[in-house]
């Protein structure tokens, strides 16, 4: 059955045992979990990965079906899911087992994916979309902190939160517990005091690498490249990055298609372009067109999916992919 995550203050967790989580938004997942689950299941929550589980599927049903006297209930946490993943959860449910609590974590599923008919359909599993977070869901967020600090802030320090977050509320979220450090004692915070401690060099380099990728600046990234050692763990983040900047200009040529004004675009897009910015997207516009961005957000997609497939190789397919990119010279279709 589908219900949406802010219903979840509704839903008593322990009336059902099987959850779908899918979707693009890591960071309210995260938040769903820790806020209505890990304080229901204390210390008997376990964690495994699809790969794992489907290369030795004994130790889940082990751990699934073994009770100890001080673990009455458990919950199961179960990450990079896929479709793949069908025939073990049936052959779970199977078995009818009592006070085991599964939650499958997916990214995005299409419609006709096995393994979200089968939650949506059953009126006894919870399936729960999460969508990216948009420029609202962003604002919400800071809003409501500076309200609950009863601090008074301008909509230009708001937007530049919402830009350092890249449509990410993890990383949002990051931000906002520096600034409440900071904040201890304040009744204020200026502009100049949220530029510094926002001013996260590994953010900033990603930022800046997604950026002169969309700029096609060759130089520019292979200099970055060669002054970083980018690890696994950064390519989901990095990608992530400049999927959300792709979809920023993805919006911008569809409001230069109607308005037919770029300077007006980038005013009206949410959020707003920085200042500073304002070239380097200037020059993302002269590469991409509404059909070719859309095109360009595709393969970002299929990128992502063959770094999470092929996790050792993660960092060769996505510098490859970001050096095409550069090199490609005809995206104005």
């Amino acid at each position: 059955m589908i219900h949406k995550y802010f219903e979840f203050n509704k839903i008593q967790i322990k009336k059902y045992n099987y959850y779908l989580f899918y979707g693009e938004n890591e960071g309210l997942k995260n938040e769903i979990i820790n806020n209505h689950f890990k304080r229901l299941f204390d210390s008997n929550i376990y964690k495994y990965d699809e790969t794992s589980v489907l290369q030795n599927p004994n130790d889940l049903f082990d751990k699934i079906q073994n009770k100890s006297f001080f673990e009455n209930e458990k919950l199961i946490i179960l990450t990079g899911i896929t479709n793949k993943f069908t025939p073990t959860i049936n052959e779970i449910v199977e078995k009818k087992l009592k006070d085991i609590f599964i939650i499958l974590i997916a990214d995005k599923l299409d419609k006709k994916s096995k393994l979200r008919l089968l939650f949506e359909e059953n009126s006894t599993f919870v399936c729960v979309p999460f969508y990216a977070d948009n420029y609202q869901s962003l604002f919400y967020i800071i809003d409501n902190f500076f309200k609950k600090n009863k601090i008074k802030v301008s909509q230009e320090i708001i937007n530049i939160l919402i830009n350092r977050a890249n449509g990410n509320r993890r990383i949002l979220n990051n931000e906002i517990k520096k600034i409440e450090s900071f904040i201890i004692n304040k009744k204020q915070i200026k502009q100049e005091d949220i530029l510094k401690l926002t001013n996260m060099g590994e953010n900033n380099t990603f930022s800046e690498l997604a950026d002169n990728c969309l700029a096609k600046n060759e130089k520019k990234i292979l200099d970055i490249i060669n002054d970083n050692n980018f690890s696994t763990e950064d390519t989901i983040i990095i990608i992530r990055t400049l999927l959300a900047k792709a979809k920023r200009l993805l919006n911008i040529n569809d409001i230069i298609n109607s308005k037919n004004n770029v300077e007006h675009a980038l005013k009206l897009v949410k959020p707003p372009v920085f200042w500073k910015d304002v070239d380097i997207v200037k020059k993302q516009i002269k590469n991409y067109t509404l059909r070719g961005t859309q095109k360009l957000i595709d393969n970002i997609n299929e990128t992502e999916l063959l770094i999470k497939k092929n996790h050792n190789n993660s960092i060769n397919i996505l510098l490859d992919f970001i050096i095409s990119q550069s090199k490609e010279i005809n995206n104005k279709i």
